[in-house]
């Protein structure tokens, strides 16, 4: 015998951030220096990259803007690697995740980008809030 609820489910539940997520193209390892990231990011025009570390996990994020007090300081060299800079650490989102929850919680962080990984740290793409937002709206629009 099948039996139904009799509350309606409300718009966007059931709804994950793989549902959501886009893949990440750039990448950097933790121990590439700041030169290397500041190239990458202006060369491609993209505002982040991922960092991994040196097992290949997800680190977090380095912006144009975490970069910006290494490349103006006197005090910096070329060799400063990424893993010195204040950048975006887990933790991450994950697939299962429900998206409404992802969305609330960038929110709170201020995140415009949230990497998504698997049980092992390792990236599978990332969220973006604008992404999380457009899906949501899609799912609540008649």
């Amino acid at each position: 015998m099948t039996t139904h609820s009799p509350h309606p489910v409300r718009p966007g539940h059931g709804l994950t951030v793989a549902d959501a997520m886009d893949p990440c193209d750039y990448q950097i390892a933790d121990d590439s220096t700041v030169d290397q990231a500041d190239n990458i990011l202006r060369s491609a025009h993209i505002d982040y990259l991922v960092v991994r570390d040196h097992n290949g996990r997800c680190e977090g994020l380095v912006t144009r803007t975490g970069l910006h007090p290494f490349l103006t300081g006197s005090w910096y060299t070329e060799r400063t690697a990424v893993s010195t800079t204040t950048h975006q650490r887990g933790p991450f989102a994950w697939p299962s995740m429900g998206l409404s929850l992802a969305a609330i919680a960038m929110r709170v962080k201020r995140l415009a980008v949230w990497p998504v990984v698997d049980d092992d740290g390792y990236l599978l793409g990332v969220l973006t809030a604008s992404r999380a937002a457009g899906v949501l709206d899609a799912v609540t629009t008649p």
